[in-house]
């Protein structure tokens, strides 16, 4: 048996939120379905997720996208996404990275991708100025204005809306979005994440709800709206969040203050934009996202199976 194995990634950054794309050296999900191959990475190979996405090779906030082939027909290829904590739905600011890697690596022109994610088929679309629009899965807001007791801010009222993950999207929260913020953003979102369960909040079906979204106005004029999302694993997204941005569309047409192919400018905490609309396609009214992804690194992951920390640092 090999001593060490090696995985080939390359790492990008779109609003300041990292992807990393693993193109070699994933272990064998099999084939069927995406959301099959996605439970399998995570009940059978979670130590090689942990290995990708947490230190010492990596830094908590980081995304993983691991390219598979497609289930879906007509589909050029898969997404697994994953983070430091487990596995997601659905990544927007990662499906930018995925565009701007493949289209880095020469595998990519201007054009339409369609894509097989465990949460269904999403579209992405190279532009010649160098981004992308992500055309998601359908997205829709569950309940309105949902009450919660919150320790250390009172009663709040959320959104529960679904935008390839699940989000509570709180308003009066009365906290500044603004990074020296920073510090008090996290322990409010952590809190109110923590109050769902008890309150027996969730989404459809009783789907936990794993991102918490505090909304407000904008720092830029040229903007309308900003936001502090916080992921899976208590890490706080850099960018506006793609499926974020997709449950706010959502509530916002939902309630009228937006129509289709409104353009709306999502702001996040770091001040990196994406900007959003709600568009018919085959029926079906969906988020469409543009943002652009930056390539920052080229690598070879080495696991020294006599590394101690090889499949990451224990919690």
């Amino acid at each position: 048996m090999a001593s060490r194995l090696s995985i080939c990634v390359v790492d990008s950054h779109t609003g300041g939120e990292p992807t990393r794309v693993v193109l070699e050296g994933a272990p064998d999900l099999g084939s069927g379905p995406l959301s099959e191959r996605r439970e399998r990475l995570m009940t059978v190979h979670d130590a090689w997720r942990r290995a990708v996405a947490c230190e010492p090779r990596a830094s908590e906030v980081l995304v993983g996208a691991l390219l598979v082939e497609p289930h879906e027909p007509g589909c050029d290829l898969g997404i697994i996404f994953f983070n430091n904590v487990g596995v997601l739905g659905m990544c927007g600011h990662g499906t930018l990275g995925v565009v701007e890697t493949l289209r880095h690596l020469g595998r990519l022109q201007p054009g339409r991708l369609r894509i097989d994610t465990p949460v269904g088929v999403v579209e992405a679309e190279l532009r010649v100025d160098g981004t992308a629009v992500v055309i998601n899965v359908p997205s829709h807001r569950y309940r309105r204005q949902v009450p919660v007791q919150v320790p250390g801010l009172g009663l709040v009222h959320g959104d529960v809306a679904w935008g390839g993950n699940w989000f509570f999207l709180v308003e009066d929260h009365g906290l500044d979005l603004r990074p020296s913020n920073l510090r008090r953003l996290q322990e409010a979102a952590c809190a109110i994440r923590e109050a769902l369960g008890p309150a027996s909040i969730t989404g459809e079906h009783g789907a936990e709800i794993d991102h918490i979204e505090l909304t407000g106005p904008a720092a830029n004029r040229a903007n309308h709206g900003r936001n502090f999302v916080l992921c899976p694993g208590m890490e706080w997204d850099r960018s506006p969040c793609g499926t974020g941005t997709s449950a706010k569309l959502a509530c916002l047409l939902d309630e009228g203050k937006l129509i289709e192919d409104q353009v709306w400018r999502q702001e996040s905490l770091v001040g990196s934009v994406f900007t959003g609309w709600m568009s018919r396609v085959n029926g079906q009214v969906l988020p469409h996202i543009q943002g652009r992804a930056y390539i920052t690194a080229e690598a070879i992951l080495i696991l020294d199976l006599e590394d101690p920390f090889a499949f990451g640092i224990p919690s």
